[in-house]
């Protein structure tokens, strides 16, 4: 595999009081925090910073484009994308204008991963009805595809008010932004971004790997099938990760934020909310889908995976629970000068 293999962070802003002191954290030292995390990530020369969007009073970002504008006017090179635009839920229109502006301030560095989402508190905040999951997200992202191949479209549906010769303003610098489908794993979504030709961002953070591994195939099956190019069928991971030079103390240090964080933040409908010492050491094995030890085992991890799924990018999310800013720092460090190096030389790119 000679295709480039990219490396990044995804970050929710969520806002874990701290799992030993149990001081909280505003909104406004959390998304400063955001920040500072996007521009060690972009002078470390780390590939991808992500950004969650959440309607939670217990989450910084909502706006997402607004902080990846904000991060941005301060990086230089790094690609800066959602994750995921809770397409569902937003007008299609309006989250085009916004990444094309995200965008232009950027210099061509703007994606958009758009996706259903695992929360669902956006439908009745919005006016959605949950009845309409996946329909209304069927439609507006083929209303997305659409705003993104021409400056002034005719289009109708069932869920929004029909446009007639449009103008959609303002144009990205790209030709075209990148639109990648995200999902936790659902194959039928699987299946829409290979029919789509879209790249895929799947999400893992509680599956052994080897049992997601057939998605990829499917995923490209379907994507030949379509007629697609079967090189332009991408594929980003992500899970969340911790390194310290120790193996042990990676995980002694990571197990009471990420206990903290899924006891507060995740969905209710998710099946693991109180996650054990043993439950997180499963998770953390070497077969496990959570990415936490020294750089050497992150490396063997994420390569790992590479033979599993044969994918192009991988993306970690690092700040949560409360884990403080400046172990957070070290772990960016870590893993853009001794994971990363590694990482690509074995990918070959």
């Amino acid at each position: 595999m000679g295709e480039a293999f990219e490396l990044g962070l995804y970050t929710f802003g969520e806002m874990t009081p701290d799992a030993h002191t149990g001081n909280a954290i505003s909104a406004q030292e959390r998304l400063a925090d955001v920040l500072a995390a996007a521009k060690l990530a972009d002078a470390a020369g780390l590939d991808v910073f992500a950004v969650g969007e959440h309607h939670r009073l217990d989450m910084s970002i909502s706006a997402t484009p607004v902080v990846l504008a904000a991060i941005a006017a301060v990086t230089k090179s790094i690609r800066l994308t959602s994750a995921v635009t809770i397409l569902s839920t937003a007008d299609p229109v309006r989250v085009f204008e916004d990444f094309a502006t995200v965008d232009l301030i950027s210099g061509g560095r703007a994606e958009i991963i758009a996706g259903r989402g695992a929360f669902t508190e956006s439908f009745p905040l919005f006016g959605y009805d949950l009845a309409d999951y996946d329909d209304v997200f069927a439609e507006k992202l083929d209303l997305l595809i659409k705003l993104n191949s021409a400056a002034r479209i005719t289009w109708q549906g069932r869920f929004r008010s029909a446009l007639q010769d449009a103008p959609i303003p303002p144009r990205p610098a790209q030709s075209r932004l990148p639109i990648w489908l995200g999902t936790g794993g659902t194959p039928s979504s699987v299946e829409r971004a290979g029919t789509l030709g879209l790249p895929l961002a799947l999400a893992n953070i509680s599956v052994p790997p080897a049992k997601l591994a057939p998605l990829a195939e499917l995923y490209r099956g379907t994507g030949v099938k379509a007629g697609h190019d079967a090189r332009e069928l991408k594929i980003s991971l992500a899970s969340h990760m911790h390194i310290a030079e120790d193996s042990q103390d990676a995980r002694d240090t990571f197990y009471p934020h990420y206990a903290a964080y899924f006891r507060t933040h995740v969905p209710t409908n998710f099946r693991a909310r109180d996650i054990s010492r043993a439950d997180f050491e499963a998770l953390v094995a070497a077969d496990g889908p959570t990415f936490v030890g020294s750089p050497q085992q992150i490396v063997d991890k994420v390569m790992y995976e590479r033979e599993l799924f044969g994918h192009q990018r991988f993306l970690a999310q690092i700040d949560i629970g409360g884990l403080p800013f400046a172990k957070v720092a070290r772990v960016i460090e870590s893993f853009a000068t001794k994971v990363a190096p590694a990482v690509r030389g074995k990918a070959g790119s």
